[in-house]
């Protein structure tokens, strides 16, 4: 492509996503879509893994603030298979499908690619940059290789990279530069030029093979949601549709979108800190009554994380300790005691209980108190036990993702704010 046909493709590009912005799938790894359903699990089951990944997610993000502080360890942002969405893209040309995990709390991109030499056996078709016309390998003295925590130099002066997890599994190939092709609103497409990535040779460690990358959106030079930029007006969002509902998909967002606009939109400062997105949590209400001297850090400051791929909330001691007191104060139900419930803030019987019900739970962010009903501050656990979908844990504090239901939650970078807007996500 001569070069101002492809300046002008570029301008193309630009100005689509910046009047319209463009959707994608956002596939739940326990939907029937995803490559990652397992048909035998029970409902229960699911919720009891999704609290496993959760818990071991949040252990990893507070080993990555550890790092951030002064531990020279240099790892990649997540565990990876403790993934909760994923989406499809597709790579070069011609086109080539990668299932990947799309997580807010990591900061790179990468494909398993062919020759993988030492990798496990992913069960979808390798990406072949040989086959591919728009593939270019990136020079290890470059700008981007020098963006890399780990980078050196491989044969014919091509970047090579290297991450490595929080269970010490390894990615290791080189950077490299390629067409990204997203499918929108029905069958319509999208093919973005020049994305960096790392082309993946060689793996360790555990992986699920049935996935063949990630595509990160953390605020990192490298992300996806950084190298787009001004192409999606610094802005991306994601509307997540309550996991009941298995025959609708959540939508992932770059660009500006009219679903978070009107009166009815709450706005907070959004700060980055350590390659996260932070919000100001001054306190909580339960009903009518209001626990923000709880609060986990002094109020105005940011203190909690906003993530994507954490499913529960969590929260200190101090506030979970006194969210659990305000709740059971109005529930009127038995307290369940069991020892393996006792990360949650309150559990209750509901065994033989008729039209029980349960507060709204507010969370008092910066400028924005966000009324949450019991679809996303409730979940039953076990037959006939419900829980707080709230726990008690050290720093970080987290604002996870099943608080985030039906809600449109939109990220503009350009302005460091977050808005959330109640909203039906399965019509979204």
């Amino acid at each position: 492509m001569k070069p101002i046909a492809f300046a002008l493709f570029l301008a193309s590009v630009a100005a689509v996503a910046a009047a319209d912005g463009f959707r994608v799938d956002l596939i739940h790894r326990d939907s029937p879509r995803s490559p990652l359903y397992d048909p035998s699990s029970t409902a229960f089951d699911r919720v009891r893994a999704a609290a496993e990944r959760s818990a071991l997610r949040r252990l990893r993000f507070a080993r990555a603030g550890l790092a951030a502080s002064g531990d020279t360890s240099l790892e990649a942002r997540i565990l990876p298979d403790a993934a909760e969405y994923l989406m499809e893209v597709e790579l070069g040309n011609p086109k080539s499908k990668v299932v990947a995990i799309v997580d807010t709390g990591s900061d790179l991109i990468w494909a398993n690619c062919k020759p993988c030499t030492r990798c496990y056996e992913q069960t979808s078709p390798l990406f072949d940059p040989k086959d591919s016309s728009t593939y270019r390998n990136i020079a290890c003295d470059s700008r981007a290789c020098k963006l890399l925590p780990v980078s050196g130099c491989i044969r014919n002066s091509k970047c090579r990279y290297q991450y490595t997890y929080a269970d010490e599994s390894q990615v290791v190939g080189n950077l490299a530069s390629e067409t990204f092709t997203f499918t929108t609103t029905g069958t319509n497409t999208i093919a973005i030029p020049k994305i960096t990535f790392g082309c993946s040779h060689q793996n360790s460690g555990v992986f699920s093979n049935r996935t063949g990358g990630l595509v990160g959106l953390a605020p990192a030079p490298l992300s996806l949601v950084s190298q787009l930029g001004s192409f999606i007006n610094s802005k991306f969002s994601y509307c997540l549709v309550p996991l009941s509902q298995t025959s609708t998909t959540s939508k992932l967002v770059f660009g500006d979108d009219p679903g978070a606009s009107g009166s009815d939109v709450l706005t907070t400062p959004l700060t980055i800190q350590d390659s996260f997105y932070y919000l100001t949590l001054n306190g909580i209400s339960v009903g009518n009554t209001d626990i923000s001297a709880a609060s986990p850090t002094a109020s105005g400051s940011p203190n909690i994380i906003i993530d994507s791929g954490t499913w529960l909330n969590y929260l200190s001691p101090e506030m979970t300790d006194q969210l659990g007191k305000a709740v059971k104060d109005i529930v009127d139900l038995p307290v369940a005691n069991d020892p393996e419930l006792s990360s949650f803030a309150a559990c209750f019987h509901v065994e033989g209980s008729r039209d029980y019900k349960f507060p709204d739970i507010t969370y008092n962010f910066e400028g924005a108190p966000l009324k949450l009903g019991p679809l996303n501050t409730f979940l039953e656990v076990s037959q006939d036990v419900v829980c707080l979908a709230a726990c008690s844990s050290g720093e970080p504090y987290i604002f996870g993702n099943f608080a985030q239901q039906n809600l449109h939650v939109e990220y503009d970078l350009g302005r460091n704010q977050l808005s959330f807007a109640q909203v039906d996500c399965t019509n979204f």
